[in-house]
Order: structure tokens, then sequence, then C-alpha cells
């Protein structure tokens, strides 16, 4: 299956895989933290009947970054809960593309709102005199609001490529992969 930042122009599509590699990256880094940390808290609690302090802080906002980077990666790849019936049911290939259509622009739409949504959020957060931060550690909270921002920012951003994928398909323009195919042949 072609991935869909080979569609893209090369321009576009080389630097959104280096973000893709990067968000492989953060959701590994988070996913073995929080093995780790747990595995930690329960020799240090049970084994030595101590408290490892604060470890829910700061193990809060790795669990949050790799987990909307995660989100991103479901987002590039169309991995994202589909609730949508009407691919069954519309068989007329001329309204199976406006369905496409108008299910991407709504998912567009919805992703840019919701990213603007999240800079509001984190420019109230600044326009207090101290920022907001954890009991403990003091982790401000800016720090994954930040992470979520720029998570719904590049899901937008896939969104966008496959819209612009789909309107180039359904004008009948040839993609990358299109070409690759007759090149083979």
């Amino acid at each position: 299956m072609a991935r869909i930042t080979d569609e893209l122009p090369r321009c576009i599509g080389v630097p959104m895989n280096w973000a893709m590699f990067i968000m492989k990256v953060l959701v590994v880094f988070s996913g073995a933290m929080m093995a780790v940390t747990f595995g930690l808290v329960v020799v240090v609690r049970y084994g030595f009947g101590g408290d490892l302090f604060a470890y829910e802080e700061w193990l809060l906002a790795i669990s949050i970054v790799g987990f909307f980077a995660g989100a991103v990666l479901a987002s590039e790849r169309k991995l994202h809960i589909n609730a949508d019936v009407l691919e069954v049911v519309f068989k007329n290939p001329r309204l199976i593309w406006w369905r496409g259509f108008v299910v991407l622009a709504i998912e567009l739409i919805v992703a840019v709102f919701i990213a603007y949504a999240c800079y509001v959020s984190l420019a109230d957060d600044f326009s207090f005199p101290r920022l907001r931060a954890t009991p403990a550690l003091r982790i401000p909270f800016v720090s994954w609001r930040i992470a979520i921002m720029i998570a719904f920012g590049f899901m937008a951003m896939f969104s966008a490529a496959y819209l612009y994928v789909h309107i180039r398909k359904g004008l009948g323009l040839p993609l990358k992969s299109d070409l690759n195919k007759e090149a083979q042949s």
C-alpha cells in the first residue's frame, strides 16, 4: 500500500516522512518509559518499601505526548475508528467520490478547529502571571498542551493531504503511484 506522503509533491512529502519518524520515536520512547517506570514503582514499593516520588506527574506528560504521537501515526495511515456506513450503501462512483470528499472536508474542518482551540487554550495559559503547574515537580501544564496542539496540527495536515489526493483522483490527474505502475509495465 502506498503511503499518503508518496502521493504528495516531494517538498511536502519528505518533511512529513521525517515528522512521522519523530512520531514513531516518541511513541516507542514513551511506551518504554511507562513500562520501565511502572516496573521501578513495583520494585521500589514492594521490594524496598519505598516510594518513587511524584512519578505520576512526569509520566503523565510523557504518556500524553506518546498517546498523541500515536494518534498522528494513526491519522497518517487512516486507522482511526470510522463509523461511516454510507460507504456500503452507495454504489454510484460519483456519489462515492462526493461522500469521500464531504467526509474528508469535515474531518479537515474539525481537526483545524480543534488545533485552533488548543492554541486558544495555550494563549489563555500564557495570559496568567504564573504558569499553572503540577503540585510536586512544578511541570507546567503547557508542556503537554503544546504537544496536543502540535498533534492536532499534524492530524489536520494529514486530513488535508488525503483531501488533496482525493481531489486529484477525482479530477483524473495521475498520481505518483499510477505513474510508477505504468513505468513498471
